[in-house]
């Protein structure tokens, strides 16, 4: 192990003794100001992982997600140098993380507040307009080979908890789950209006039909395979919330 990879592995791992080799400028104890900056880049990491994931740390207690994200510190050390794009897989930690299996819906509010700090940080794009969406779907004939570009910090989730429900309930000082079917499952859809991110439970058909749209079908397929759902509301919704950055007519061969 060279001397970078040996210090790196003792900075994440506290059951390690200091690295050889170190070196104080006023001659204090190198294994003692070590562990300092040693605990102070773990709870830097920890305090990230808390800031990207609060209702799960909400969920759990702050001295249990503390202690979980502490490992997981040590087993996923940060792979870039953005400490918002640190924690992205925490939710696949949950999922094998054993004294969380008491928390079934945990990892996925993990997924759900990871797109949240991903709709958050996603590129700028400029909405069309309401009157230019209008115009476009104002011909039905159209409509079979109108695709639709979405805006960078749109996303889904769909889980077989009550997740939304669950986030919004957080939301307030006085939290409580009281009244949440938690084994109801819901489909999510995230984005960003302006700077403000936004989180909306959609039923199977909308999200089945914006995936759609996503993957490049035209409107009138996305409708076609898509499961029964409110056509009209969920293009509502869609404009209204400014995530409709481009309709395109793909020219038939």
């Amino acid at each position: 192990m060279s001397t970078q990879a040996a210090f790196a592995a003792a900075l994440l791992d506290p059951q390690q003794p200091c690295p050889d080799g170190l070196l104080s400028a006023n001659g204090a104890d190198p294994a003692s100001r070590f562990a300092v900056y040693r605990n102070n880049v773990q709870s830097s990491l920890i305090n990230a992982l808390a800031d990207s994931y609060p209702v799960v740390s909400q969920l759990v207690g702050e001295a249990f997600f503390r202690a979980m994200a502490g490992l997981y510190v040590q087993h996923c050390p940060p792979q870039g140098p953005l400490i918002n794009d640190y924690g992205k897989d925490f939710a696949e930690f949950i999922d094998s993380f054993e004294p969380a299996a008491s928390v079934p819906y945990l990892a996925d509010m993990a997924r759900l507040e990871r797109l949240r700090v991903q709709a958050y940080h996603a590129a700028d794009a400029q909405p069309l307009s309401h009157a230019q969406i209008a115009d476009a779907l104002s011909d039905p004939q159209a409509l079979s080979e109108l695709t639709v570009v979405f805006h960078p910090s749109l996303n889904l989730l769909t889980s077989a908890f009550a997740v939304v429900a669950i986030w919004a309930a957080h939301q307030q000082d006085d939290a409580t789950l009281a009244g949440i079917d938690i084994d109801h499952g819901q489909h999510a859809l995230v984005l960003r209006n302006g700077l403000e991110v936004e989180v909306f439970a959609i039923d199977h058909g909308a999200s089945t039909f914006i995936q759609n749209l996503r993957l490049g079908q035209p409107l009138a397929q996305a409708l076609e395979t898509a499961p029964a759902f409110d056509l009209s509301q969920t293009l509502a919704l869609l404009i209204s919330h400014n995530v409709i950055t481009h309709l395109h007519h793909q020219v038939s061969p």
